[in-house]
Protein backbone atom coordinates (compact mmCIF):
# COMPACT_ATOMS: atom_id res chain seq x y z
CA UNK A 1 0.00 0.00 0.00
CA UNK A 2 1.78 3.27 -0.82
CA UNK A 3 2.29 5.82 1.99
CA UNK A 4 -0.64 8.15 0.27
CA UNK A 5 -3.06 5.24 1.13
CA UNK A 6 -2.06 4.82 4.81
CA UNK A 7 -2.69 8.46 5.33
CA UNK A 8 -5.71 8.56 3.92
CA UNK A 9 -7.23 5.12 5.61
CA UNK A 10 -6.01 6.67 8.82
CA UNK A 11 -7.91 9.96 7.91
CA UNK A 12 -11.37 7.78 7.47
CA UNK A 13 -11.12 5.71 10.36
CA UNK A 14 -11.09 9.52 12.55
CA UNK A 15 -14.46 9.98 10.37
CA UNK A 16 -17.83 9.72 11.72
CA UNK A 17 -19.98 7.24 9.18
CA UNK A 18 -25.39 1.96 5.07
CA UNK A 19 -25.37 2.56 1.43
CA UNK A 20 -25.24 1.76 -1.83
CA UNK A 21 -21.77 2.02 -2.82
CA UNK A 22 -22.13 3.31 -7.00
CA UNK A 23 -20.72 3.30 -10.44
CA UNK A 24 -18.82 6.65 -10.66
CA UNK A 25 -18.76 8.31 -14.51
CA UNK A 26 -16.54 10.85 -16.25
CA UNK A 27 -17.84 13.80 -18.73
CA UNK A 28 -15.90 12.58 -21.69
CA UNK A 29 -15.59 8.42 -22.87
CA UNK A 30 -12.21 6.18 -21.65
CA UNK A 31 -11.27 8.64 -19.13
CA UNK A 32 -7.51 8.44 -18.08
CA UNK A 33 -7.69 8.58 -14.30
CA UNK A 34 -9.56 5.78 -12.06
CA UNK A 35 -10.92 6.23 -8.41
CA UNK A 36 -8.39 5.37 -5.44
CA UNK A 37 -9.18 5.09 -2.93
CA UNK A 38 -12.65 5.04 -2.02
CA UNK A 39 -14.42 4.62 1.23
CA UNK A 40 -18.31 4.26 1.71
CA UNK A 41 -19.19 5.27 5.33
CA UNK A 42 -22.50 5.70 7.35
CA UNK A 43 -24.16 5.21 10.75
CA UNK A 44 -26.79 3.90 11.49
CA UNK A 45 -28.17 3.96 15.51
CA UNK A 46 -31.01 2.64 17.58
CA UNK A 47 -33.23 5.50 15.92
CA UNK A 48 -33.49 3.71 12.21
CA UNK A 49 -33.58 7.22 10.30
CA UNK A 50 -32.47 7.57 6.82
CA UNK A 51 -28.63 7.33 7.23
CA UNK A 52 -25.69 9.94 6.31
CA UNK A 53 -23.87 8.89 3.63
CA UNK A 54 -19.94 9.76 3.29
CA UNK A 55 -18.55 8.89 -0.15
CA UNK A 56 -14.70 9.84 0.05
CA UNK A 57 -12.69 9.19 -2.86
CA UNK A 58 -9.80 10.60 -4.33
CA UNK A 59 -8.50 10.31 -8.82
CA UNK A 60 -5.24 8.31 -9.52
CA UNK A 61 -3.53 9.73 -12.62
CA UNK A 62 -1.01 7.29 -14.36
CA UNK A 63 2.59 8.75 -14.44
CA UNK A 64 3.05 11.48 -17.17
CA UNK A 65 -0.45 12.25 -17.82
CA UNK A 66 -2.17 14.55 -17.79
CA UNK A 67 -6.08 14.94 -16.78
CA UNK A 68 -8.75 16.92 -18.89
CA UNK A 69 -11.01 19.17 -16.85
CA UNK A 70 -14.42 17.37 -16.91
CA UNK A 71 -16.98 16.77 -14.16
CA UNK A 72 -17.84 13.65 -12.40
CA UNK A 73 -20.95 11.76 -12.05
CA UNK A 74 -22.55 9.32 -9.73
CA UNK A 75 -25.19 6.96 -10.70
CA UNK A 76 -27.30 5.97 -7.18
CA UNK A 77 -30.08 3.78 -7.20
CA UNK A 78 -31.69 5.12 -4.27
CA UNK A 79 -33.52 8.66 -3.07
CA UNK A 80 -31.50 10.95 -1.54
CA UNK A 81 -32.27 14.02 0.34
CA UNK A 82 -31.32 17.38 -0.63
CA UNK A 83 -29.21 19.47 1.79
CA UNK A 84 -31.07 23.26 2.76
CA UNK A 85 -28.84 26.02 1.70
CA UNK A 86 -26.92 25.26 -0.90
CA UNK A 87 -29.41 25.77 -3.85
CA UNK A 88 -31.61 24.76 -6.62
CA UNK A 89 -31.27 21.55 -8.89
CA UNK A 90 -29.68 22.31 -11.84
CA UNK A 91 -32.42 23.12 -14.39
CA UNK A 92 -30.24 21.34 -17.21
CA UNK A 93 -29.40 18.25 -15.55
CA UNK A 94 -33.22 18.37 -14.92
CA UNK A 95 -34.33 18.44 -18.46
CA UNK A 96 -31.65 15.69 -19.99
CA UNK A 97 -33.04 13.25 -17.81
CA UNK A 98 -36.83 13.90 -18.89
CA UNK A 99 -35.72 14.00 -22.17
CA UNK A 100 -34.07 10.39 -21.66
CA UNK A 101 -38.24 9.42 -20.59
CA UNK A 102 -37.82 9.20 -16.33
CA UNK A 103 -39.98 11.15 -14.69
CA UNK A 104 -38.46 13.34 -12.07
CA UNK A 105 -39.62 13.60 -8.70
CA UNK A 106 -36.91 15.26 -6.99
CA UNK A 107 -33.74 17.05 -6.60
CA UNK A 108 -31.24 19.39 -5.06
CA UNK A 109 -27.98 19.77 -4.08
CA UNK A 110 -25.47 17.78 -1.19
CA UNK A 111 -22.22 18.78 0.33
CA UNK A 112 -18.59 18.03 -1.47
CA UNK A 113 -15.87 19.22 0.48
CA UNK A 114 -12.23 18.32 0.68
CA UNK A 115 -9.53 17.76 2.96
CA UNK A 116 -5.94 17.81 2.85
CA UNK A 117 -4.81 14.01 3.76
CA UNK A 118 -1.85 14.73 5.46
CA UNK A 119 -3.78 16.73 7.80
CA UNK A 120 -5.38 14.75 10.41
CA UNK A 121 -7.54 15.57 13.43
CA UNK A 122 -8.83 19.00 14.28
CA UNK A 123 -6.09 20.74 12.43
CA UNK A 124 -7.56 22.27 9.66
CA UNK A 125 -11.67 22.09 8.70
CA UNK A 126 -12.32 20.46 5.58
CA UNK A 127 -12.72 22.65 2.61
CA UNK A 128 -16.17 23.06 1.54
CA UNK A 129 -16.57 23.96 -2.33
CA UNK A 130 -19.25 26.30 -3.36
CA UNK A 131 -22.24 24.78 -5.15
CA UNK A 132 -21.88 21.23 -3.99
CA UNK A 133 -22.80 18.41 -6.17
CA UNK A 134 -25.96 18.83 -7.84
CA UNK A 135 -28.35 16.13 -8.41
CA UNK A 136 -31.92 14.97 -9.99
CA UNK A 137 -34.19 11.94 -8.20
CA UNK A 138 -36.23 10.01 -10.67
CA UNK A 139 -37.74 7.03 -11.28
CA UNK A 140 -38.98 5.30 -14.99
CA UNK A 141 -42.71 4.15 -15.66
CA UNK A 142 -44.19 1.69 -17.97
CA UNK A 143 -47.15 0.74 -18.44
CA UNK A 144 -46.52 -3.23 -17.94
CA UNK A 145 -44.37 -2.88 -14.89
CA UNK A 146 -45.28 0.07 -13.39
CA UNK A 147 -43.06 2.56 -11.49
CA UNK A 148 -39.96 1.85 -10.92
CA UNK A 149 -37.29 2.29 -7.15
CA UNK A 150 -36.14 5.77 -7.64
CA UNK A 151 -32.60 6.40 -8.38
CA UNK A 152 -30.12 9.65 -8.09
CA UNK A 153 -28.00 10.98 -10.71
CA UNK A 154 -25.59 13.24 -9.38
CA UNK A 155 -23.20 15.43 -11.07
CA UNK A 156 -19.97 16.27 -9.23
CA UNK A 157 -18.23 19.55 -11.02
CA UNK A 158 -14.61 19.68 -11.48
CA UNK A 159 -12.08 21.26 -8.75
CA UNK A 160 -8.52 21.37 -9.30
CA UNK A 161 -8.62 19.03 -5.84
CA UNK A 162 -9.81 16.46 -8.42
CA UNK A 163 -5.61 16.26 -9.92
CA UNK A 164 -4.22 17.21 -6.49
CA UNK A 165 -2.68 14.04 -5.02
CA UNK A 166 -2.50 15.43 -1.26
CA UNK A 167 -6.52 16.01 -1.15
CA UNK A 168 -9.03 13.59 -0.60
CA UNK A 169 -13.15 14.67 -1.88
CA UNK A 170 -15.86 13.81 0.54
CA UNK A 171 -19.40 13.75 -1.00
CA UNK A 172 -21.84 13.81 2.43
CA UNK A 173 -26.02 12.82 2.18
CA UNK A 174 -29.13 11.71 3.50
CA UNK A 175 -29.76 8.73 1.71
CA UNK A 176 -33.33 6.74 1.99
CA UNK A 177 -34.72 3.35 1.51
CA UNK A 178 -30.99 1.93 2.87
CA UNK A 179 -32.60 -0.44 6.00
CA UNK A 180 -35.79 -2.11 5.32
CA UNK A 181 -37.51 -3.78 8.22
CA UNK A 182 -37.71 -7.68 8.34
CA UNK A 183 -40.58 -9.44 8.67
CA UNK A 184 -41.33 -11.63 12.13
CA UNK A 185 -43.27 -13.05 14.73
CA UNK A 186 -44.90 -11.23 17.61
CA UNK A 187 -43.25 -12.84 19.77
CA UNK A 188 -39.97 -12.35 17.83
CA UNK A 189 -40.35 -8.59 18.03
CA UNK A 190 -41.82 -8.72 21.78
CA UNK A 191 -38.54 -10.84 23.32
CA UNK A 192 -36.24 -10.15 20.95
CA UNK A 193 -36.74 -6.69 19.15
CA UNK A 194 -37.87 -6.36 15.82
CA UNK A 195 -35.16 -6.95 13.40
CA UNK A 196 -33.82 -4.86 9.92
CA UNK A 197 -32.00 -6.04 6.67
CA UNK A 198 -29.42 -3.68 5.45
CA UNK A 199 -27.84 -4.43 1.80
CA UNK A 200 -25.17 -2.51 0.64
CA UNK A 201 -23.52 -2.81 -3.17
CA UNK A 202 -20.91 -1.48 -5.52
CA UNK A 203 -21.24 -1.30 -8.86
CA UNK A 204 -25.13 -2.84 -8.64
CA UNK A 205 -26.89 -1.04 -12.33
CA UNK A 206 -29.83 -3.74 -12.53
CA UNK A 207 -32.24 -1.60 -10.93
CA UNK A 208 -35.26 -0.28 -13.56
CA UNK A 209 -34.05 2.98 -13.13
CA UNK A 210 -30.42 2.78 -13.35
CA UNK A 211 -29.43 0.48 -15.93
CA UNK A 212 -30.44 2.89 -19.15
CA UNK A 213 -28.15 5.41 -17.75
CA UNK A 214 -25.30 3.10 -17.23
CA UNK A 215 -25.85 1.59 -20.54
CA UNK A 216 -25.93 4.85 -22.69
CA UNK A 217 -22.69 6.16 -20.76
CA UNK A 218 -20.30 2.45 -19.72
CA UNK A 219 -17.97 3.96 -22.02
CA UNK A 220 -17.44 6.88 -19.38
CA UNK A 221 -17.02 4.40 -16.58
CA UNK A 222 -14.30 5.24 -13.98
CA UNK A 223 -12.49 2.34 -12.60
CA UNK A 224 -10.87 1.37 -9.37
CA UNK A 225 -7.43 1.70 -8.58
CA UNK A 226 -5.25 -0.53 -7.11
CA UNK A 227 -6.06 1.33 -3.79
CA UNK A 228 -8.07 0.90 -0.54
CA UNK A 229 -11.72 0.11 -1.34
CA UNK A 230 -14.21 -0.34 1.39
CA UNK A 231 -17.93 -0.40 2.10
CA UNK A 232 -18.13 0.41 5.96
CA UNK A 233 -21.25 0.76 8.26
CA UNK A 234 -21.11 1.97 12.09
CA UNK A 235 -23.59 0.57 14.39
CA UNK A 236 -23.82 3.00 17.35
CA UNK A 237 -25.11 1.50 20.24
CA UNK A 238 -23.24 -1.66 20.31
CA UNK A 239 -24.26 -2.80 23.72
CA UNK A 240 -27.63 -3.30 22.36
CA UNK A 241 -27.19 -4.51 19.00
CA UNK A 242 -27.15 -7.96 17.83
CA UNK A 243 -25.82 -9.03 14.50
CA UNK A 244 -27.64 -11.92 13.24
CA UNK A 245 -26.27 -12.43 9.89
CA UNK A 246 -23.16 -11.35 7.77
CA UNK A 247 -22.96 -11.91 4.12
CA UNK A 248 -20.61 -12.55 2.60
CA UNK A 249 -18.17 -14.58 4.91
CA UNK A 250 -15.48 -12.28 4.32
CA UNK A 251 -17.04 -9.35 5.52
CA UNK A 252 -15.08 -8.17 8.61
CA UNK A 253 -16.97 -7.20 12.32
CA UNK A 254 -15.36 -5.27 15.12
CA UNK A 255 -15.28 -2.64 17.42
CA UNK A 256 -14.77 1.04 16.41
CA UNK A 257 -10.88 2.32 17.25
CA UNK A 258 -11.73 5.90 16.79
CA UNK A 259 -16.01 5.92 18.64
CA UNK A 260 -16.80 4.72 21.87
CA UNK A 261 -19.84 1.81 21.74
CA UNK A 262 -19.53 1.70 18.09
CA UNK A 263 -18.98 -1.72 16.24
CA UNK A 264 -17.69 -1.53 12.77
CA UNK A 265 -19.16 -3.76 9.70
CA UNK A 266 -16.20 -3.56 6.34
CA UNK A 267 -16.09 -5.41 3.28
CA UNK A 268 -12.79 -4.84 1.08
CA UNK A 269 -13.80 -4.48 -2.80
CA UNK A 270 -12.33 -6.54 -5.15
CA UNK A 271 -11.08 -4.14 -8.55
CA UNK A 272 -10.87 -7.58 -10.53
CA UNK A 273 -14.58 -8.46 -10.48
CA UNK A 274 -15.16 -5.81 -13.11
CA UNK A 275 -18.53 -4.23 -12.91
CA UNK A 276 -19.74 -7.70 -11.08
CA UNK A 277 -22.24 -6.23 -8.01
CA UNK A 278 -20.20 -6.95 -5.20
CA UNK A 279 -22.91 -7.47 -2.14
CA UNK A 280 -22.89 -6.83 1.61
CA UNK A 281 -25.90 -8.12 3.52
CA UNK A 282 -26.40 -7.23 7.05
CA UNK A 283 -29.57 -8.63 9.22
CA UNK A 284 -29.64 -6.99 12.75
CA UNK A 285 -31.77 -5.62 15.24
CA UNK A 286 -31.47 -3.22 18.74
CA UNK A 287 -32.50 -4.82 21.63
CA UNK A 288 -33.50 -2.86 25.17
CA UNK A 289 -32.67 -3.55 28.62
CA UNK A 290 -35.18 -6.14 29.78
CA UNK A 291 -34.86 -7.65 26.34
CA UNK A 292 -30.86 -8.68 26.81
CA UNK A 293 -32.29 -11.46 29.68
CA UNK A 294 -34.68 -12.74 27.28
CA UNK A 295 -31.48 -15.55 26.75
CA UNK A 296 -31.90 -16.06 30.16
CA UNK A 297 -35.11 -16.09 31.32
CA UNK A 298 -36.97 -17.74 28.70
CA UNK A 299 -34.91 -20.86 29.55
CA UNK A 300 -34.78 -20.56 33.22
CA UNK A 301 -38.53 -20.15 33.04
CA UNK A 302 -39.74 -23.55 30.82
CA UNK A 303 -36.95 -25.63 32.75
CA UNK A 304 -38.73 -24.42 35.80
CA UNK A 305 -42.46 -25.44 34.91
CA UNK A 306 -40.95 -28.79 32.77
CA UNK A 307 -41.75 -30.22 29.24
CA UNK A 308 -45.76 -30.89 30.50
CA UNK A 309 -46.11 -27.21 31.93
CA UNK A 310 -44.11 -25.99 28.74
CA UNK A 311 -46.69 -27.87 26.35
CA UNK A 312 -49.35 -26.50 28.28
CA UNK A 313 -48.10 -22.77 27.86
CA UNK A 314 -47.11 -23.59 24.58
CA UNK A 315 -51.30 -24.56 23.53
CA UNK A 316 -53.18 -21.83 25.69
CA UNK A 317 -50.76 -19.27 24.29
CA UNK A 318 -51.82 -20.41 20.63
CA UNK A 319 -55.84 -20.53 21.88
CA UNK A 320 -55.26 -17.18 23.03
CA UNK A 321 -53.56 -16.19 20.13
CA UNK A 322 -56.40 -17.25 17.89
CA UNK A 323 -59.03 -15.50 20.14
CA UNK A 324 -57.48 -12.55 20.56
CA UNK A 325 -56.04 -11.54 17.14
CA UNK A 326 -59.56 -10.62 16.15
CA UNK A 327 -60.55 -7.99 19.06
CA UNK A 328 -57.48 -6.36 19.90
CA UNK A 329 -55.09 -4.23 17.89
CA UNK A 330 -51.90 -2.00 18.34
CA UNK A 331 -51.00 1.00 16.22
CA UNK A 332 -51.45 4.66 16.22
CA UNK A 333 -54.37 6.26 16.45
CA UNK A 334 -53.60 7.81 13.08
CA UNK A 335 -53.03 4.71 11.25
CA UNK A 336 -55.37 3.47 8.81
CA UNK A 337 -57.32 -0.53 10.27
CA UNK A 338 -55.30 -3.10 8.53
CA UNK A 339 -57.70 -4.78 6.37
CA UNK A 340 -57.53 -8.64 6.01
CA UNK A 341 -57.99 -9.82 2.74
CA UNK A 342 -58.49 -13.31 1.44
CA UNK A 343 -58.82 -14.74 -2.43
CA UNK A 344 -59.18 -12.19 -4.82
CA UNK A 345 -60.62 -8.72 -4.46
CA UNK A 346 -60.93 -6.91 -7.59
CA UNK A 347 -61.08 -3.33 -7.80
CA UNK A 348 -62.87 -0.59 -9.86
CA UNK A 349 -60.12 -0.04 -12.15
CA UNK A 350 -59.63 -3.87 -12.64
CA UNK A 351 -62.50 -4.28 -13.93
CA UNK A 352 -62.83 -1.28 -16.30
CA UNK A 353 -59.93 -3.26 -18.35
CA UNK A 354 -62.55 -6.04 -19.38
CA UNK A 355 -63.62 -5.06 -22.31
CA UNK A 356 -67.42 -7.49 -23.66
CA UNK A 357 -66.76 -8.40 -26.83
CA UNK A 358 -62.95 -7.63 -27.59
CA UNK A 359 -61.14 -9.47 -23.88
CA UNK A 360 -59.61 -12.95 -24.42
CA UNK A 361 -59.46 -15.46 -22.08
CA UNK A 362 -55.95 -15.22 -22.03
CA UNK A 363 -56.31 -11.57 -21.32
CA UNK A 364 -58.71 -12.38 -18.46
CA UNK A 365 -55.88 -14.48 -16.71
CA UNK A 366 -53.08 -11.75 -17.16
CA UNK A 367 -55.27 -8.93 -16.22
CA UNK A 368 -56.92 -10.48 -13.02
CA UNK A 369 -54.96 -13.39 -12.20
CA UNK A 370 -55.19 -16.68 -12.40
CA UNK A 371 -56.81 -17.72 -8.81
CA UNK A 372 -60.11 -18.05 -10.71
CA UNK A 373 -63.01 -21.19 -10.52
CA UNK A 374 -63.82 -21.94 -14.19
CA UNK A 375 -67.02 -23.47 -15.38
CA UNK A 376 -68.17 -25.22 -18.20
CA UNK A 377 -71.23 -27.10 -19.37
CA UNK A 378 -71.21 -30.17 -21.54
CA UNK A 379 -74.26 -28.95 -23.57
CA UNK A 380 -72.94 -25.94 -24.50
CA UNK A 381 -68.62 -26.42 -24.70
CA UNK A 382 -68.38 -23.09 -26.90
CA UNK A 383 -69.38 -21.06 -23.42
CA UNK A 384 -67.33 -20.78 -20.26
CA UNK A 385 -67.99 -18.67 -16.92
CA UNK A 386 -64.92 -17.44 -14.46
CA UNK A 387 -65.71 -16.68 -10.69
CA UNK A 388 -63.38 -14.82 -8.67
CA UNK A 389 -64.19 -14.77 -5.10
CA UNK A 390 -62.90 -12.51 -2.28
CA UNK A 391 -63.25 -11.59 1.48
CA UNK A 392 -62.47 -8.08 2.84
CA UNK A 393 -62.08 -7.80 6.61
CA UNK A 394 -62.31 -3.79 8.02
CA UNK A 395 -61.94 -3.60 11.61
CA UNK A 396 -64.00 -1.00 13.71
CA UNK A 397 -61.51 -0.06 16.20
CA UNK A 398 -62.43 1.97 19.31
CA UNK A 399 -59.15 3.72 20.99
CA UNK A 400 -58.79 1.99 24.77
CA UNK A 401 -55.17 2.83 25.89
CA UNK A 402 -52.06 4.29 23.68
CA UNK A 403 -51.28 2.02 20.73
CA UNK A 404 -53.66 -0.39 22.14
CA UNK A 405 -57.29 -0.58 20.94
CA UNK A 406 -60.34 -3.15 20.89
CA UNK A 407 -62.46 -4.40 18.12
CA UNK A 408 -65.85 -3.78 18.27
CA UNK A 409 -66.68 -5.83 15.01
CA UNK A 410 -65.49 -6.49 11.87
CA UNK A 411 -66.83 -4.77 8.26
CA UNK A 412 -67.10 -8.13 6.24
CA UNK A 413 -67.30 -7.10 1.98
CA UNK A 414 -67.76 -10.93 -0.05
CA UNK A 415 -66.46 -9.93 -3.53
CA UNK A 416 -67.70 -11.84 -6.46
CA UNK A 417 -67.20 -11.40 -10.21
CA UNK A 418 -69.16 -12.80 -12.94
CA UNK A 419 -67.20 -13.02 -16.51
CA UNK A 420 -69.16 -14.98 -19.27
CA UNK A 421 -66.98 -15.82 -22.15
CA UNK A 422 -67.79 -17.64 -25.49
CA UNK A 423 -65.57 -18.80 -27.76
CA UNK A 424 -62.92 -17.55 -25.51
CA UNK A 425 -64.28 -13.97 -25.68
CA UNK A 426 -65.95 -11.97 -22.58
CA UNK A 427 -69.63 -11.78 -23.35
CA UNK A 428 -70.71 -10.48 -20.19
CA UNK A 429 -69.04 -9.14 -16.87
CA UNK A 430 -70.85 -9.17 -13.27
CA UNK A 431 -69.51 -7.85 -10.20
CA UNK A 432 -71.49 -8.39 -6.75
CA UNK A 433 -70.64 -7.15 -3.49
CA UNK A 434 -72.19 -8.55 -0.46
CA UNK A 435 -71.86 -6.44 2.98
CA UNK A 436 -71.88 -7.95 6.39
CA UNK A 437 -70.93 -7.29 10.13
CA UNK A 438 -68.89 -9.80 11.98
CA UNK A 439 -67.52 -10.28 15.71
CA UNK A 440 -64.54 -11.31 14.72
CA UNK A 441 -62.80 -13.18 11.84
CA UNK A 442 -62.45 -16.66 11.53
CA UNK A 443 -59.84 -18.31 13.02
CA UNK A 444 -57.01 -19.65 10.75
Amino acid sequence: MTPRAWVLTALLLAAPGVAHAQTFFAEHPAPPFAIGPLFVRASVGPQLGPPRVDITFSLVVPAGQSVVEQDLFLLWPGEVVAEPGLGPTDPALEKDIADRGFTVIGGGRVPLTARNAYQVGGERKPEALPGGAVFVTFVRESSALGMSAPATWMRIPWTPRFANPVYVIRLSMTAKGLIKPKVGTWFDRTFWGPRYRLVLSFNEIRQRAAFPLYFQHRDRVVKLAEDPAQLIVNFASADHLKIDELVPASARRQLSETQDNTDTVALFLDRAEGLLPQTLTIQFGYFSGLQSWAPLLIPALFFALGNGAGVLVRNVAERLSKRWAGRVQFGSAKEAPKARTTGVVLDEEALRRIVPGRTTHDEVLRLLGAQVEEHSRRTAPEQKTLVYRGRRLVPSRRRALGFLATVEHWDAEEHEVTIDLERDVVRDLQAVVRRSRVSAPEPT
